[in-house]
């Protein structure tokens, strides 16, 4: 579906003129809510024992199986534009996220691709409760995302710094309705409601784009492509930040549960370009555990 359309001819009935509505199309994204427990069509399966190419072991860190978060089919999922998932065949998701969050070592968490049309079977080798969970099924809808920046209002611009005020700024000036436009977008697709057991796509989380942007900075320092001034550095961080947020995209967020942690969340981020290539191997798993 063409959703930009969709939201492009709603705005436009309003009055709002087009070019705004182009701009705050820029900043748009959406993201498919995976939810249990509810009439709607199947489109996973949380927890369980997946379906797997025949023949294929269970995915491990080179010493444990990995544990079993959930699996999707791309084809019964909502098609998102600028979302470059598979059309069809099924997404597989696997993550320790205690290791991952403890060493953020990419073999903790791994992104199967099983292809339309691939002999399955259901797998075997581990059936541990503690990699495999309790199965349940789940249906999909969509949800409007926004940068962190976007949209904040008085009494939040005292947590954003200097340039993203800046950007908060520019935003307001540009975007005269952008109060009616944020209302219009969470009018076609509501925020949450109730517990999510997944997202799908949307804007990768900022703390992991802002790691990647200081690595970035670091490295292209290492071998003298840029020499950044120790006063500037946050700044440039940011800068890199908002820049990589473009090009990064949220494969998969979810809750993990887990008794010790206040909150516990896990997920994979992944380039567009990779997502859009079938590259799914790319993808970077990233998990949090809070006390």
């Amino acid at each position: 579906m063409d959703h930009q359309g969709q939201f492009r001819r709603a705005a436009l009935a309003l009055g709002i003129p087009d070019d705004e509505v182009s701009r705050f199309i820029q900043h748009l994204r959406l993201s498919i809510r995976l939810s249990g427990g509810s009439s709607g069509v199947p489109v996973g399966q949380f927890g369980g024992l997946p379906r797997v190419p025949v023949g294929m072991e269970w995915p491990s860190d080179g010493v444990s199986p990995l544990p079993f978060i959930f699996s999707v089919d791309c084809a019964a999922l909502p098609r998102v534009d600028g979302f470059g998932l598979p059309a069809d065949g099924s997404l597989l998701f696997f993550l320790n996220h205690e290791q991952a969050a403890a060493t953020g070592e990419r073999r903790y968490g791994r992104v199967v691709y099983v292809p339309a049309g691939t002999d399955t079977e259901v797998a075997t080798g581990s059936t541990d409760e503690a990699f495999v969970g309790e199965q349940y099924d789940v249906d999909a809808t969509l949800r409007a995302e926004f940068p962190d920046w976007f949209g904040a209002d008085e009494d939040d611009e005292d947590d954003l710094s200097p340039f993203q005020q800046q950007l908060a700024g520019d935003l307001e000036h540009d975007l005269p309705h952008l109060d009616e436009l944020c209302a219009l977008a969470n009018d076609l697709w509501p925020p949450d409601n109730g517990y999510a057991s997944a997202y799908i796509g949307g804007y990768a989380d900022g703390e992991v784009i802002k790691s990647f942007a200081e690595q970035t900075l670091a490295w292209r320092e290492k071998i003298g492509e840029i020499v950044v001034p120790v006063a500037k550095w946050y700044s440039q961080v940011e800068k890199e930040t908002h820049r990589l947020t473009s090009e990064w995209v949220s494969l998969a967020r979810f809750p993990v549960d887990n008794e010790f942690y206040y909150r516990s969340d896990g997920g994979f981020v992944i380039r567009h370009d990779d997502l859009a290539a079938g590259r799914l191997d790319e993808a970077l798993s990233m998990a949090e555990l809070i006390p």
